[in-house]
C-alpha cells in the first residue's frame, strides 16, 4: 500500500463508512529485527482489541452504540495500524446499517482483508459482564528487588534456577513502552505464564522496566517477551500477554502462547 500511516499526522476524521481507513502494517519488518525469518512462526496467537466507542444509525437515524472485542490472528501477514483502527471505527458513527450483525460482519471482513487472516468480532452491549474488568491473574512482582541495569531490554538481564521445574503466572503492572512513529509512552500490564525453571523475579522486572525508552509496537514487544523468555527458559509451556490501556478509545492485548488456543477473554480495570 503506497501511502502514508496517520500515526504522527493531524488526519481529517470522516463520518462515513470507509474501508480505505484501515491501514496495515507488514508484520515481517518486525520480525526480521527479532531474527524470525520465513516460515513457521514459534508461538502461536492474538492481538485483542477492545473498542470502546462504537456506534452506528439504524434506518431511523437512531444511533446504537457497543462495544467491540476484535481478535486478528498472529499468524496474518499484517497487523492494522491503532490510529486507523480508530479512523475506521469512528466513521461508523454516521453511517446506517441493517442491525448489529451487519455492522459486525463488516468489521471483520474489513480487518480480514487488510490484514490477511480470518478475523472474529464481538459486538456487546455497555453491561455485558463478559466485558467487566478483573484483576490481573497470578503473582505480582512488583516489589521484588530490582537488579539492574535498565538501559534496553535484553535476554541477558534474565535469570532462572536450575533447581526443580516450577509452573505458575507472574504479572507486573510496570511496562511501558514507546510508539515508534510519535515517541510516546504506551502502558500495560504483562502477564506471564510459564512451567520450567523458576525466573528470578528481580530479574524479570528489571527486564520489563528497561522496556520505557525502547519503541516498538505493541505486539512486537510481546513477541521480543516471549522469544526472549523462551531463549532463556526452555520452557515446556510458555505464554505471554501485555494488556496495554487505551487510547482513543481502543486497547489492545496481544497475546503469544507455545500451545495453540484462544487467547483470554478478558481485560483490566485499568484498561
Amino acid at each position: 500500500m503506497n501511502r502514508e500511516s496517520p500515526l504522527g499526522r493531524q488526519v481529517t476524521g470522516s463520518n462515513r463508512y470507509d474501508p480505505g481507513l484501515l491501514f496495515p502494517i507488514e508484520r515481517s519488518e518486525g520480525r526480521a529485527r527479532l531474527g524470525l525469518g520465513e516460515g513457521s512462526l514459534p508461538f502461536s496467537g492474538t492481538d485483542v482489541w477492545h473498542a470502546y466507542e462504537l456506534s452506528w444509525l439504524e434506518a431511523d437515524g437512531r444511533p446504537r452504540v457497543a462495544v467491540g472485542r476484535i481478535e486478528v490472528p498472529a499468524d496474518s501477514p499484517r497487523m492494522v495500524e491503532s490510529k486507523s483502527l480508530k479512523l475506521y471505527l469512528n466513521a461508523f458513527n454516521g453511517s446506517s446499517f441493517d442491525d448489529v450483525d451487519t455492522v459486525r460482519d463488516t468489521i471483520a471482513r474489513d480487518l480480514g482483508e487488510v490484514t490477511g487472516g480470518t478475523v472474529s468480532v464481538t459486538l456487546a452491549g455497555l453491561d455485558d459482564p463478559a466485558f467487566n474488568g478483573v484483576a490481573a491473574p497470578g503473582v505480582c512482582i512488583d516489589e521484588a528487588p530490582l537488579a539492574g541495569p535498565l538501559t534496553a531490554p535484553d535476554r541477558e538481564l534474565l535469570r532462572v534456577d536450575p533447581g526443580e521445574p516450577v509452573e505458575e503466572t507472574l504479572h507486573s503492572h510496570l511496562l511501558r513502552s514507546l510508539c515508534p512513529v510519535t515517541a510516546q509512552p504506551d502502558w500495560a500490564t504483562v502477564v506471564i505464564s510459564y512451567r520450567g525453571p523458576r525466573l528470578d523475579r528481580g530479574a524479570l522486572l528489571a527486564y520489563l522496566v528497561a522496556f520505557r525508552e525502547h519503541q516498538d509496537f505493541h505486539e512486537q514487544c510481546v513477541e521480543r517477551i516471549f522469544l526472549d523468555l523462551a531463549a532463556v527458559l526452555s520452557p515446556e509451556t510458555l505464554a505471554v500477554q501485555a494488556l496495554y490501556t487505551r487510547r482513543g478509545g481502543l486497547d489492545i492485548s496481544p497475546w503469544r502462547s507455545s500451545s495453540p488456543g484462544r487467547a483470554p477473554q478478558y481485560r483490566l480495570h485499568r484498561q
